[in-house]
C-alpha cells in the first residue's frame, strides 16, 4: 500500500470541485486509490507531539520548566 498528501490545488478541476480541503491523502492498495480529504484545524502542527491536543504554549512549558527548577534548588 503506497500513501502520499497532495496540495488539492494539483488535482485536476472535476476532482478539485468535490473536494473543500486544501491537502488529500492518496492512498493506493489493491489497484484501487482513494482520496481521503484532511481536514486541518488551525493549530495543528505536527511537532507538538504528546501537546498535540493541549493549550501549553512555549511560554507556558518554559514557566513551568522554570519553576520545576527553582523547587529543585
Amino acid at each position: 500500500m503506497n500513501e502520499l498528501v497532495l496540495n488539492t490545488s494539483t488535482l485536476p478541476e472535476p476532482l478539485l470541485r468535490l473536494i473543500r480541503t486544501e491537502k488529500v491523502k492518496v492512498r493506493e492498495a489493491d489497484g484501487e486509490i482513494r482520496l481521503t480529504p484532511i481536514l486541518e484545524t488551525k493549530g495543528d502542527c505536527p511537532l507538538r507531539g504528546l501537546a498535540a491536543d493541549s493549550n501549553l504554549t512555549v511560554d507556558k512549558f518554559l514557566a513551568m520548566t522554570h519553576d520545576e527548577t527553582e523547587m529543585r534548588t
